[in-house]
């Protein structure tokens, strides 16, 4: 658990958050000094960069780059989208990935919101019970390690199939930066080598993986030096002429699945042959005049997302304040519920009915509301999912906005930092360890501590349950803000939080996504802090109300753009615990 909270923690480990002047009475209340010694005043003078006619934002630079330059040469924000996704695979290798899978939300100029689901299935011949060891335990090794771990990935389906419906550009222009980074290399800054230091061991113990991540000797990349990665460059290039067909059918493939098979993995080349990546309806529901279009099942995201604004709509957050003492302890109790909820309901639409619009009813949410007390905690013991009886950090996140209004918001991921740690042959790319995310044993936490049920459970081509939340709101029908975040569990809370800060709380988009997070899932019964989001007054206010704090590093990274409803002006913010990446418009 120590090596698990290791990687909950470590892309904050990576920069310091931001405090946010909320522009009322609860700016008084952020305390003088946060961590690093930065002073309040000029947390609160943070500003988004701003630019007139589109935004890219993500946790890269170069790829924020690549996202802006098509962008410029006239492609749209899926045209964008999907280069950034490639480009990320080679400049963002923990994160970004065609090894993976994720969720694409797009709002389209025209008033039409989708959802492309790419996230990974499980090999068809995967049971229930292949994550437990011989005493019927769960052993996370065997979900988190192996081979037995990774899902059939996603990613290429994903991004070929939005560029194929949405996109202008061909599919060899859009690749054409990821393709030159990976042949020429670019240049490590200390954020990039951090990330890749946190797997050094796990690099150095696989010859294929050692080769591109470590010097000869054996010894770390350093800030300054160039990466290169040719066998990626190579599977780019093949990608790049034959699509999606290349990855699923060819001999990236055939490569993948020997390299399961030869270490005892279940990967076959029908599991390949059958992926699909379906379009369908975002989950969407209304916040003080805000529309909030978001990732429906097999993300639990947008579902409990919705449920907490529900719950929280008639609460004036607004006048109580940023990390208020009454603010706070609304929004933990909304989100126990919510998550409850979220672990006992929700799982892959192929192979469940889910209860989404029951979740986000005003109905629901008045049930939920009228078990919270005013003074006091409820225990996460006695709080079951609310429907009764059911019948049945690592990531990364972009948000694009184009001259025409189009938007685009995209969260895929490896699960844990270069997921399993694995490169099948030489094929250069990171496999996922996403099979960690199903129910491995119902009661048993998972990686992000989540204590899920059977109707999460392990089933062949099955898609495991997701927190990834891609987000658009809409204000009038018009574009008002993108956002999404990495982080587990914690991107359903981050991504929220996101949102608050700026429609209740006045903030700016670049003190939205830096001010302080906090974050409850039902079980463990514990609320986790960022440094710097409780005065030591607030705290003591919460505890004699029965709450148990837990501060951890901080958490997420949201990349996000908010339309500013006064000057018209984009506002891009790159979080500022992702110091690696960069918001840029023109």
């Amino acid at each position: 658990m120590r090596r698990i909270a290791a990687y909950l923690s470590a892309c904050l480990l990576i920069g310091a958050p931001a405090f946010a002047d909320t522009q009322n009475s609860a700016a008084a209340a952020l305390p003088d000094v946060g961590v690093s010694g930065v002073t309040r005043a000029k947390l609160a003078a943070a500003k988004p960069v701003t630019a007139k006619h589109a935004m890219v934002v993500t946790a890269q630079h170069l790829a924020t780059d690549v996202g802006v330059d098509i962008l410029k040469q006239g492609g749209n924000a899926v045209d964008a989208a999907v280069a950034v996704g490639y480009a990320l695979a080679v400049v963002h290798p923990c994160c970004g990935n065609l090894g993976g899978g994720g969720f694409m939300t797009v709002h389209l100029a025209n008033g039409q919101n989708l959802f492309l689901d790419f996230r990974e299935k499980a090999p068809l011949a995967a049971t229930p019970d292949m994550f437990l060891d011989a005493d019927g335990k769960a052993d996370p090794k065997l979900s988190r390690e192996s081979w037995l771990g990774t899902g059939v990935p996603g990613t290429v389906m994903g991004m070929d199939e939005a560029l194929a419906k949405y996109g202008t550009m061909t599919r060899a222009k859009v690749m054409a930066p990821a393709i030159e980074l990976a042949r020429d290399g670019f240049v490590l800054n200390a954020a990039d080598v951090k990330l890749m230091d946190l797997r050094t061991k796990v690099f150095a113990a696989q010859p294929n993986v050692a080769k591109i991540f470590l010097h000869p000797d054996g010894s770390p990349y350093v800030a300054g030096e160039r990466l290169r990665q040719p066998e990626l460059a190579k599977t780019l290039e093949l990608i790049s002429k034959e699509g999606s067909k290349a990855f699923y059918e060819g001999p990236i493939a055939k490569a993948i699945v020997k390299a399961s098979q030869a270490d005892g993995g279940l990967f076959t080349m029908k599991d390949f042959a059958q992926y699909t990546a379906p379009w369908s309806k975002p989950v969407s529901c209304e916040y003080r005049g805000h529309e909030i279009i978001s990732a429906p099942p097999p993300s639990s995201g947008g579902t409990t997302i919705c449920e907490i604004l529900q719950i929280i709509k008639p609460y004036p957050f607004g006048k109580w304040g940023y990390s208020s003492v009454k603010a706070t302890h609304a929004l933990v109790e909304a989100e126990r519920r919510a998550f409850a909820d979220r672990n006992t309901y929700l799982g892959d639409p192929a192979f469940v009915k889910n209860p989404v619009q029951e979740l986000i009813s005003q109905a629901h949410a008045e049930k939920l509301r009228a078990t919270i007390l005013p003074d006091r905690a409820t225990p996460s013991s006695e709080i079951k999912g609310s429907l009764g009886a059911n019948e049945g950090m690592h990531t990364t996140h972009y948000s694009i906005v184009d001259a025409k209004g189009n938007a685009v918001a995209v969260t895929y991921t490896l699960n844990f930092f270069f997921g399993t740690g694995k490169i099948a042959g030489d094929s250069g790319f990171f496999l996922n360890n996403e099979m960690d995310d199903f129910t491995a044993k119902p009661g048993v936490p998972n990686a992000f501590g989540l204590v899920q049920g059977k109707i999460n459970a392990v089933a062949p081509g099955k898609r495991p349950l997701s927190s990834m939340t891609p987000t658009i709101v809409l204000k009038g029908g018009k574009l008002f803000m993108v956002t999404g975040s990495p982080g587990g569990s914690t991107i359903i809370s981050t991504t929220l939080e996101s949102i608050l800060n700026v429609v209740d709380f006045g903030m700016n988009m670049q003190q939205a996504v830096d001010a302080p997070r906090v974050h409850n899932q039902w079980l463990p019964d514990l609320v986790y802090v960022e440094p710097g989001y409780l005065t030591p007054k607030t705290k003591t206010a919460l505890e004699g109300m029965g709450y148990t704090f837990k501060e951890r590093a901080p958490w997420g990274a949201d990349e996000a753009i908010l339309v500013n409803s006064k000057t018209g002006m984009l506002e891009g913010a790159n979080d500022s615990r992702r110091p690696s990446g960069l918001a840029k418009g023109y």
